[in-house]
Parts: structure tokens; sequence; C-alpha cells
């Protein structure tokens, strides 16, 4: 199983920014994703979830209507659409899948600040 995050970066408070998760070595269309995240001295969180056929999708509370979680089973990309961004969206994020047992990409820093 390999994920690999992109698309993490430097963005003012109000700004938007799109990560991506190229995700390989499993059958992608039959296992739900995820997006978490981890704030300098924080614990991991997760963001948000979506299942296998893109049907499901659900949000933490802290992002929801701001972020938007989408798949292409087709590519095998999973995606995470932030707007609005908030000095307190600041973290590392992380693509997630579980099979039994967690597995995580590397991850992509995302930066809000003026």
């Amino acid at each position: 199983v390999q994920l690999v995050e992109s698309g993490g970066g430097l963005v003012q408070p109000g700004g938007s920014l799109r990560l991506s998760c190229a995700a390989s070595g499993f059958t992608y269309s039959m296992y739900a994703m995820s997006w978490y995240r981890q704030a300098p001295g924080k614990e991991r969180e997760r963001v948000a979830t979506i299942g296998s056929t893109g049907g499901s999708v659900n949000y933490a509370d802290s992002v929801k209507g701001r972020f938007t979680i989408s798949r292409d089973n087709a590519k095998n990309m999973a995606y995470l659409q932030m707007n609005s961004l908030k000095p307190e969206d600041t973290a590392v994020y992380y693509c997630n899948v579980y099979m039994g047992v967690n597995y995580w990409g590397k991850g992509t820093l995302v930066t809000v600040s003026s």
C-alpha cells in the first residue's frame, strides 16, 4: 500500500488549497478513504472520510462547510478541497486508508498565515 499526498503550501487566511492523494498497491475502489491532520503539539485528528463509491461523506465539525472530500476511482485519487482557510487549519495533512490496520502517507504541510 502506498499513499502519496501533494498540494500543501503556504496560504493566507481566507484562501484555498486542494490536496491530492495518489493511492496504489490495493483495490482502491473497495475502501473508504480519509484525510487526517496533525497540528504542532496536538494529536492527529480525522478531518473527512469518503465511502468507497463516493456516495457518503462525513466531516469533522471544525471543517464542515469549508472543506470538501472527493475521489476518482478511475485514477485511484482522493482529494481535499479546502476553502476559507483559517490559521488553526495549519497542520500536516495525511491521507489514510483502513484495511484492518491503518495505512498512512507521509503527509503534506499546510500553513495558513498572513
